[in-house]
């Protein structure tokens, strides 16, 4: 009989770990702004967990501008986000206390996200956290992002640990999407507004913050 027992803890980064998703909204409105785009702050919640490249494009295909250029705009909100990181970006509630209990329990601990090699290096630096991390993976060079599923499987191999044996934690619907197509158990926490939106049903679980991820795996059998 295949066993289910989870022996890896695969984290999303932006909103799970560090609250960075308002930088990047902030980036991206203003970025678009910028362009001549008429959208508002609250649009951006719709591309939250794409690849920035991915952001671009959505926005170019409901919007055409004039002289687009994909990298340029792209590189122009990540710059944004990376200082608005370095300058006052905090890790959210639990970050610390649920990466010391894997290691202490022996799970091993990845890293999934559609951001780029130099978000990863903010956070990491500023929150202090690479040292957890067994396997770290990002969407940036992949032929595609979440919600396509290839970031989440290849942390999966790194890690040498069958997918249904990983619990990814995501924040992101598209990123939820990416790890169940990953046959992977899945935990959500969304941002609090979005809460009671039906579609986290889809999630095997949904938490309000990752102080409760260690009730969670405490459920479960220790890894052997």
């Amino acid at each position: 009989m295949t066993s289910n027992k989870i022996k890896a803890v695969i984290f999303d980064m932006d909103g799970v770990l560090i609250d960075s998703e308002s930088s990047w909204q902030q980036a991206e409105f203003e970025t678009m702004q910028a362009l001549g785009l008429p959208i508002t702050y609250q649009d951006t919640l719709q591309t939250t967990g794409l690849r920035i490249d991915q952001v671009v494009h959505y926005w170019y295909q409901r919007y055409p501008w004039a002289n687009y250029d994909n990298a340029a705009t792209a590189k122009a909100i990540v710059d944004s986000v990376v200082a608005d990181i370095n300058l006052r970006g905090q890790a959210m509630k639990g970050v610390v206390d649920a990466l010391n209990y894997c290691r202490e329990q022996g799970y091993k601990i990845g890293l999934a996200t559609s951001s780029s090699s130099a978000i990863i290096s903010a956070v990491l630096n500023k929150l202090s956290i690479a040292k957890y991390f067994d396997a770290m993976q990002s969407a940036e060079s992949l032929a595609f992002g979440k919600p396509h599923p290839e970031v989440y499987i290849l942390c999966a191999q790194q890690l040498d640990t069958p997918f249904h044996q990983c619990i990814a934690i995501e924040d992101s619907f598209n990123g939820l999407i990416a790890a169940k197509a990953a046959n992977m158990q899945t935990c959500i926490i969304p941002a609090a507004e979005q809460g009671s939106l039906s579609r986290w049903q889809i999630a095997d679980s949904q938490l309000n913050n990752l102080d409760q991820l260690i009730p969670l795996l405490q459920q479960n059998t220790k890894p052997s």
